[in-house]
C-alpha cells in the first residue's frame, strides 16, 4: 500500500491546479472545496476543483479553482459565483472584484481569490501552466439581454434543468426543452414598481422558437415575445407596463461576417514579379546543370563501351517497318 502511494505521488502532484507560489505567497494547504447545489455543478460539467491556502508570514488568502466542461460553463459559473457587490475588473474579459478579492473565468476555468487581488503578472504565472484549457468563443446570447435597467451582477446563464430550477423555478424544463439545444440568459431589471426577471431562451432555428413561443404562452401569467430564434419570457410581472417596455428591448439581429478584401499595394506586386523572375532563373540553372549531368553520364557510359556505334536509347529500327 505504501509503495502504491509513493508511485502515485508524482501523478497527484502534477494534477494540482494551484502552483506552489503566487507572487510572494507560498501554498501551505490544499483541499477540495465544499460544493453546494451539486446538481448545478454537474450540469456545468465540473471536472475537478481545488482550494488552496497561501501564506506570506502572517498574511494569508484562500484561492479556489474549478475546471469545467467548456468556456460556456465557465461563463455560467462566473455569473453564479460573482458576488452581488462586485465591480468589473481588468484582469480578464470575465472578471469582477470586491474590496478584498476577485473572481474570474479563463477558458473553461473559474478562479476565486479571497483576501488577495493578484496583479496581472502573478495571475499569468497561475494561468499559463494550466492544462486542458478550452478556448472556444463565448456564446453571443448574453449580448441580446437588454442593458437598460439591468441590476448589476444579476445575470445567470442557464444550461439545463438544474440551473433553471435554481434561478427561475417557475419555468418548467419540459417547456424550455433543453433537449432541442436551448440555452438561456436571465437578468433582473428595475422596471419602476418592482424588480422583474427576464428569461431569454435561444433556440437553434426561428422555427423552433416559434413553436416554443406557443408553449411558453400556456404558462399561467407569462408574458412572452419572440424575436428570431430568441424567446423572451417574464413570469407574472408585478408591473405589466414595465414588463412590456422591457420585452420591447429584446431584438434579435443576425451577425453576418463578410469576407474583407485584402488591400494590395504596388510594392507587393513588384515583390511578386521579382520572386517570379528569381524562381525562373533558379529553374533554368537547375535544368542546365541536370542536362550536363545526364549528358556527361551518358558520354561516360558510351565511351566505355568499345565497338558500339548505335545508341539503344535513340535507335528507332525504321528498317523493320
Amino acid at each position: 500500500m505504501r509503495l502504491a502511494i509513493l508511485i502515485l505521488l508524482p501523478a497527484l502532484a502534477g494534477a494540482a491546479i494551484w502552483p506552489e507560489t503566487v507572487g510572494p505567497y507560498h501554498r501551505t494547504a490544499v483541499s477540495a472545496p465544499a460544493l453546494t447545489d451539486q446538481g448545478v455543478w454537474d450540469e456545468y460539467g465540473l471536472k475537478e476543483s481545488e482550494s488552496a491556502i497561501y501564506e506570506n508570514g502572517k498574511v494569508r488568502f484562500t484561492a479556489r479553482a474549478y475546471r469545467l466542461q467548456d468556456s460556456t460553463a465557465a461563463l455560467a459559473a462566473f455569473d453564479w459565483q460573482r458576488p452581488p457587490d462586485a465591480k468589473p475588473s481588468k484582469l480578464a474579459n470575465l472578471a469582477a472584484e470586491t474590496a478584498n478579492g476577485v473572481v474570474l473565468a479563463h477558458g473553461n476555468y473559474l478562479f476565486s481569490f479571497q483576501g488577495y487581488k493578484p496583479p496581472a503578472a502573478e495571475l499569468a504565472a497561475v494561468l499559463d501552466p494550466l492544462r486542458d484549457v478550452d478556448s472556444t468563443p463565448l456564446p453571443t446570447l448574453p449580448g441580446f439581454l437588454p442593458s437598460q435597467g439591468l441590476v448589476s451582477n444579476s445575470e445567470r446563464y442557464i444550461l439545463g434543468p438544474a440551473s433553471l430550477q435554481k434561478f427561475d423555478a417557475g419555468i418548467p424544463p419540459s417547456v424550455a426543452a433543453f433537449h432541442l439545444g436551448a440555452e438561456a440568459q436571465l437578468g433582473t431589471f428595475r422596471t419602476g414598481k418592482a424588480d422583474t426577471t427576464l428569461a431569454l431562451f435561444n433556440y437553434p432555428t426561428p422555427q423552433i422558437a416559434m413553436a416554443k413561443e406557443q408553449d411558453f404562452q400556456k404558462i399561467g401569467g407569462a408574458v412572452v415575445k419572440r424575436s428570431g430564434p430568441l424567446v423572451a419570457v417574464i413570469l407574472s410581472p408585478a408591473d405589466p407596463d414595465g414588463a412590456e417596455r422591457l420585452l420591447a428591448q429584446v431584438r434579435y439581429e443576425a451577425q453576418v461576417t463578410l469576407t474583407e478584401r485584402t488591400p494590395t499595394s504596388v510594392k507587393q506586386v513588384g515583390n511578386m514579379l521579382v520572386n517570379i523572375f528569381v524562381l525562373t532563373g533558379i529553374l533554368i540553372v537547375f535544368s542546365i546543370i541536370a542536362g550536363l549531368f545526364v549528358g556527361g553520364f551518358r558520354a561516360f557510359v558510351l565511351g566505355g563501351t568499345k565497338g558500339r556505334t548505335e545508341d539503344p536509347m535513340i535507335l528507332l529500327h525504321l528498317e523493320q517497318r
